[in-house]
């Protein structure tokens, strides 16, 4: 009856729309895909060919630095002339002691493009003391050409059902309209996946910790001489350190002290 003929009618407008969807979506493969499959695995590994790398890059760094506020506005100066953006940062100006005097740090995440990542990291190791350093690489390109050929069979289907809309049938182009926003939403989610992973990928991440020190640690092995002369060093700064603590101490503390004094006279 009319039921069966506008089913079937519905079935030959998703066989049509679908003939160039090779990659199944929403449960349904074209003919011509299965038919072809070694054909289209030779097409794909023809596109990642001729298809420049996509790799995105990462780099974490911790260093020290005496001059913490001088450190902090070159690094700024240096990303902005490269080209690159501080994404967020993070500053602890101190409120405990480290080595007798207040210490700070910063967690700041930094964007710089890739062509300039080698010179940023140069540059961060000529002004300041690096301790710790770490880079990553990851290949994106599978997964971008992956997802530019679903966009592309995406596109081409939206376009013949575009050109079906005028179906006879009410049944036809709500079946026709409502692929057509399916679509619209993929290729959408699609396109904001390739807008990240390109300024992923034209864009470093550098993960960088500035810790404020009284004296920058030693990357090098030191000779038996140099650490004698160190812990000497060190032991005398400690002594010096803790006389003055001490006579902080005694001068914050003199009012009480000569209340106590004036106390055990008078017993």
């Amino acid at each position: 009856g009319a039921p069966g003929k506008s089913a079937s009618s519905s079935g030959q407008i998703y066989e049509m729309a679908a003939a160039d969807n090779v990659y199944g979506y929403d449960g349904y493969e074209s003919a011509e895909s299965r038919d072809t499959g070694t054909d289209w695995q030779t097409e794909e590994q023809t596109r990642l060919e001729n298809t420049d790398r996509k790799l995105i890059k990462t780099a974490n760094l911790s260093v020290e630095t005496k001059e913490f506020e001088s450190l902090m506005s070159a690094l700024e100066k240096r990303v902005q002339e490269l080209g690159g953006y501080i994404e967020s940062s993070e500053i602890y100006n101190g409120s405990t002691y480290s080595g007798y005097r207040s210490s700070r740090d910063a967690s700041l995440t930094v964007r710089i493009p890739q062509v300039h990542l080698e010179e940023f990291l140069t540059d961060v190791s000529n002004l300041s003391n690096v301790t710790h350093r770490s880079e990553s690489v990851e290949d994106v390109t599978l997964s971008y050409v992956d997802l530019e050929s679903h966009k592309k069979a995406l596109l081409t289907e939206q376009d013949r059902l575009e050109l079906l809309e005028k179906a006879e049938s009410m049944e036809d182009i709500l079946t026709i309209e409502e692929r057509l926003t399916s679509i619209r939403y993929q290729l959408q989610s699609m396109e904001s996946q390739l807008r990240t992973m390109d300024n992923q990928v034209d864009y470093s991440t550098v993960y960088l910790n500035i810790n404020e020190v009284q004296e920058l640690t030693p990357v090098e092995e030191k000779t038996v001489g140099e650490r004698i002369t160190e812990g000497f060093m060190d032991s005398l700064r400690d002594v010096g350190n803790g006389i003055l603590e001490c006579f902080i101490w005694v001068i914050t503390n003199l009012p009480h002290l000569i209340v106590w004094a004036v106390l055990v006279g008078i017993l």
